[in-house]
């Protein structure tokens, strides 16, 4: 029996989080949250780019020869990756630049591709948006929680404004090192809390 519809939205959020609880998505989690806004505009265009895919891929299932799924599959969400690089470098350029590759990598984002092969292939099209929608904002919320801690501990700023002048931030936020840590506790929260709901 099918989930009810508002399930297919509720769980990208917390039950089947990409970050948290999949561990995908790794790679721009860990390169692009030294600042909540990268954190934030990065969600947002990795859940343009899952609803959009997860569309097109729903409607054109029937026909999909299922040989060569995964090669048509990466060139529909390389098209909406092509439209929200050209869309973000129009619109802001300068923050555009912050993402070097990584909003061209979001072709190789494992989130988007599993949604693309695990669901949108098999389900209808209001279904399939909605598990986009669904999983993307759930990434979104993710990278916006991570960026938050690495951008207040690591830089002592937050949406770039001093939060106290003259403290010296840990800047090992900001390294690599840091967004390990970061992203390692918290995978380690959700673990605890869905191991808590099952002990309760």
């Amino acid at each position: 029996m099918s989930e009810p519809l508002s399930r297919e939205f509720t769980k990208g959020l917390w039950r089947e989080n990409g970050l948290f609880v999949m561990a995908l998505g790794l790679c721009p989690s860990l390169a692009v949250t030294t600042s909540v806004m990268n954190g934030l505009v990065m969600g947002l265009c990795v859940t343009f780019v899952l609803v959009g895919s997860n569309l097109v891929v729903s409607l054109i299932r029937s026909f999909t020869p299922k040989e060569i799924r995964i090669p048509i599959f990466i060139v529909v969400i390389a098209s909406f990756v092509t439209l929200t690089e050209i869309g973000l470098k129009g619109l802001d350029y300068e923050l555009y630049s912050n993402f070097g590759i990584f909003i061209s990598l979001i072709v190789v984002n494992c989130v988007i591709l599993g949604r693309a092969e695990a669901f949108a292939s098999k389900n209808g099209p209001l279904r399939s948006i909605l598990d986009g929608l669904g999983i993307g904002m759930g990434f979104a919320i993710a990278l916006v929680i991570v960026s938050f801690f690495r951008e207040v501990l690591g830089a002592g700023q937050l949406f770039g404004m001093d939060l106290a002048k003259g403290a010296s931030p840990a800047a090992v936020f900001i390294l690599a090192p840091g967004a390990f840590l970061v992203v390692g506790l918290l995978m380690g929260l959700f673990k605890y809390r869905k191991i808590m709901k099952g002990a309760a």
